[in-house]
């Protein structure tokens, strides 16, 4: 479980694929405090650490996790938001998050505004999924509040510290993102439709 407070950006420095999986090493100043068999998220997914060297850590996405998330469009040199999973003991700054990405979702807009920016994203509504205003989402592993909410799209603006210390600075008009919506309101919606 983790908390969509993004710990440290990653660079993809190797793709390795064996089979239908997808090996991702991934340099970080957080890889040298991983250990073989931890949960990491990486732009949302909940990937388990399989190998580490002195400042890399690698990852395997399996068939299904590459069709649901953006990870099948990662290349070498992209940047990827990390975080360590939660502590029981700690503050919950953001909200609940699984690691397990609902769907993907296209930018359609992207405003920068005076101090901030404005992120717009579509997303395919047939699959039950829900936004609410002044909810919560993860959008690439990162928390944020929703605002302008509509069936199938959604705004969030971005402060310039998370701007700069996620990879939404890299995320442009046509960009695909990972989505988590929210836990309980997924449990809500479920609810209400039986």
């Amino acid at each position: 479980m983790f908390t969509g407070i993004i710990e440290t950006l990653g660079e993809v420095t190797d793709i390795i694929s064996e089979g239908t999986n997808r090996h991702y090493i991934v340099k970080s100043n957080l890889s040298n405090e991983l250990k073989i068999d931890q949960s990491v998220s990486h732009n949302g997914v909940c990937l388990t650490v399989v190998a580490l060297s002195e400042d890399t850590h690698t990852v395997t996405a399996i068939e299904e996790t590459l069709q649901k998330s953006n990870l099948d469009k990662l290349k070498v040199g992209n940047k990827v938001n990390l975080e360590r999973c939660m502590l029981m003991n700690g503050r919950l700054d953001g909200h609940i998050v699984q690691g397990h990405v609902d769907q993907t979702a296209v930018c359609i807009k992207r405003t920068e505004l005076d101090g901030s920016w404005e992120y717009r994203f579509k997303y395919d509504a047939n699959r039950g999924n829900v936004t609410v205003e002044k909810g919560s989402v993860s959008v690439n592993g990162i928390s944020l509040t929703v605002v302008n909410s509509e069936i199938d799209e959604f705004s969030v603006f971005i402060i310039p510290y998370t701007h700069e210390h996620t990879n939404l600075h890299e995320v442009n008009v046509d960009d695909t993102v990972n989505l988590e919506f929210d836990i309980i309101g997924k449990y809500v919606a479920r609810l209400v439709n039986r």
